[in-house]
């Protein structure tokens, strides 16, 4: 996936609001100078631990868009070995993208393939289905997670915060398995300095120990690693995943 909008180089100073961010210029964009300290809106609803800290390079993106109150958005940072995906808005079009190019191969094989599929009171984010609609034996519903932390021994880590909706959609899929439908939970890791996914037992126990109950019941768990650049993110490759 390229990125749609303008790439700008920058340092981050701090993150503060949850959504906010200060970050000094390392170029020029359209609205300012090289030097000068813009606020860019972080899409990222998590603690963002391991992802940040103060004076790491960044990449913003810049939006020409009347009704933006803020017309940067933070896209990635840098720890000094690889580019970190902290913007959570993407890794749902990045996994229908690797799906539609055939890289997560574990979902081949469908006709359709839709966003955002209502199932009771809330939606899954992917919807794969062949032929009419509702038949248990042709469709699978796709929960996608950004992976940002960074644990020990080069392991990524999910969630970074104690998640109550992490834990409902596990709910959901533990219940479309148990009603003979094919659900699958698929974790997009959006930094390149590991090599294995495990949750984060010590953050969310809750969390972790829902997703072995899933993976004992059937639902099937992937984890995709992506490559990120100054040009776009792409999902390559599966890596390990350990329960």
């Amino acid at each position: 996936m390229k990125f749609e909008s303008n790439i700008y180089r920058g340092i981050i100073l701090k993150r503060y609001k949850r959504f906010l961010a200060d970050i000094k210029l390392s170029e020029d964009t359209p609205l300012h100078k090289k030097g000068e300290v813009i606020v860019a809106h972080t899409a990222n609803t998590g603690s963002m631990k391991t992802c940040w800290d103060e004076n790491w390079n960044v990449l913003i993106s810049y939006h020409d868009n009347p009704k933006r109150k803020l017309k940067y958005s933070l896209e990635l940072t840098h720890n000094g070995d690889t580019w970190i995906g902290v913007n959570t808005s993407l890794p749902n079009k990045l996994a229908m993208e690797a799906i539609e190019s055939g890289v997560i191969k574990e979902l081949q094989g469908y006709e359709t393939i839709k966003g955002e599929e209502k199932i009771g009171k809330s939606r899954i984010d992917i919807y794969l289905y062949n032929g009419k609609k509702s038949e248990p034996t042709k469709e699978c519903y796709v929960e996608v997670k950004n992976v940002t932390l960074l644990g020990e021994n080069k392991r990524a880590l999910f969630p970074d915060s104690v998640s109550e909706r992490g834990q409902k959609h596990l709910e959901e899929l533990r219940e479309l398995k148990k009603n003979g439908i094919r659900a699958c939970m698929l974790y997009i890791v959006q930094r390149e300095d590991v090599d294995s996914f495990s949750p984060a037992t010590e953050i969310d126990p809750r969390y972790s120990e829902l997703l072995k109950l899933a993976h004992g019941e059937g639902v099937e768990v992937l984890v995709y690693q992506c490559k990120l650049n100054e040009l776009g993110i792409e999902v390559l490759h599966p890596i390990e995943l350990v329960l």
